[in-house]
This record gives C-alpha cells, structure tokens and sequence, in this order.
C-alpha cells in the first residue's frame, strides 16, 4: 500500500482501474461461468468503455491468465515471507503452513473459478502451464526444499536423499487437506490447523 501510494496520481488510477476489472471479471467468471461471461458484460459492468478493457487485456483469455497471476504472486509473497520469519525449521514450516492455508481461505473465489475453468478441456490454458506460475513455484518449492535440507545438516530432520521429496510431500498434504475443506468448509474445518498437518510430517502416524 506504501509503494502504491508513492507512485505518481495517473498511474495510481491506472492500478486502481485494473484491480476492478479483475475483481469485476472473477465476481462474472464465478457467478455465470468463464465461458458465459464476455468482455463487452465486463465493460459494461465496470462501466468503462471497451476500449479501456482492451489496453488493460487483449482478450478474455489474458485477462482469466493475470488473474491466476495475481493469485500465484500473492501466494509467492505470502509464503516466502512467512518461510523467512521463521528462526528455525520447524517454525519456518508451521509458518508456511499458515500462510499456505490462510491465502487459500482468503481467495476461495479464484481457487474454484481455476478448478472449474481447468476441468473443461475446451480451455487450453492451464495455469499450471503457464511459464510464469510455473516458475514460481519452482523458486518456491525450491525454497521449501532448503529448508528441509538446513534441517537435516543440522541434525533436526533424519536425512532423506533428496530433501525435495520432503518439500514434495508436505505440499501435497495441505494441498489435498485444503481441497478437501474446500468441498466441506464447516464439516472439515480442522484440515486447516497447520499445527495437525505438522505433526503428521514430524511424527508420523505410527505410536512410539
């Protein structure tokens, strides 16, 4: 907010024109559906000219994609943040874990707009495809993956060969938990204590 606000007046209305198209867009997109929703509903429900839509976004397709974007890099920030703040391993993980689910459940909207658009195969855009997203992840999982490895030089983490099955393995776990909330928000709702899914990977399930 800091940053924006130095940022001279025009392009401050420039930004604030382009996050209510995409707002604008992801409230359409999630109500009628990707495909039922056209740039000209957009501009009119924006009430900015087609014209305005088109320098912002070439087309629906690019527009759908910086959404996704928007999303990957705030999920990028979040937890790559919340990852250095952590004074040792196991609290850089509990604190990716917060942040994980805690943008997850903030952003409900766009994680079933992407999970519903990516389930047609008339849509040859996945983000998952994407170079950007993909690369993204990359840093991040990469980043993840270091610190299961500091763990293990440290004596902390029993030593796995490769400690990107670890960073592998935690993501798939809050992935799964978290979708699986998603189907059933207030029957699952534990699946989104961070401290539950931690100590399966710390502990395992077998008793000692």
């Amino acid at each position: 907010m800091m940053e924006e606000q130095r940022l001279p007046r025009r392009e401050r209305e420039r930004l604030r024109q382009r996050q209510e198209i995409l707002d604008t867009a992801l409230s359409l997109f999630s109500e009628k559906g990707y495909h039922n929703v056209s740039m000209q509903e957009i501009a009119t429900k924006t009430e900015f000219a087609m014209g305005t839509l088109y320098r912002f976004f070439r087309s629906k397709e690019e527009l759908y994609r910086e959404l996704l974007l928007d999303q990957a890099r705030k999920f990028h920030k979040a937890v790559s943040e919340a990852i250095d703040r952590g004074r040792d391993e196991i609290e850089k993980l509990r604190n990716y874990l917060e942040a994980k689910i805690r943008v997850f459940t903030e952003n409900v909207q766009v994680v079933k707009l992407y999970l519903t658009v990516t389930q047609e195969a008339r849509f040859h855009l996945t983000a998952g495809l994407d170079p950007e997203i993909q690369e993204l992840y990359k840093q991040f999982m990469e980043n993840l993956a270091s610190v299961f490895k500091r763990g293990m030089d440290k004596g902390l983490f029993q030593d796995v060969a490769d400690p990107m099955l670890l960073a592998l393995g935690l993501e798939n776990i809050v992935n799964a938990a978290l979708l699986l909330w998603l189907e059933s928000p207030e029957e699952r709702s534990s699946l989104r204590d961070p401290d539950s899914i931690l100590k399966i990977l710390l502990h395992g399930i077998l008793k000692r």
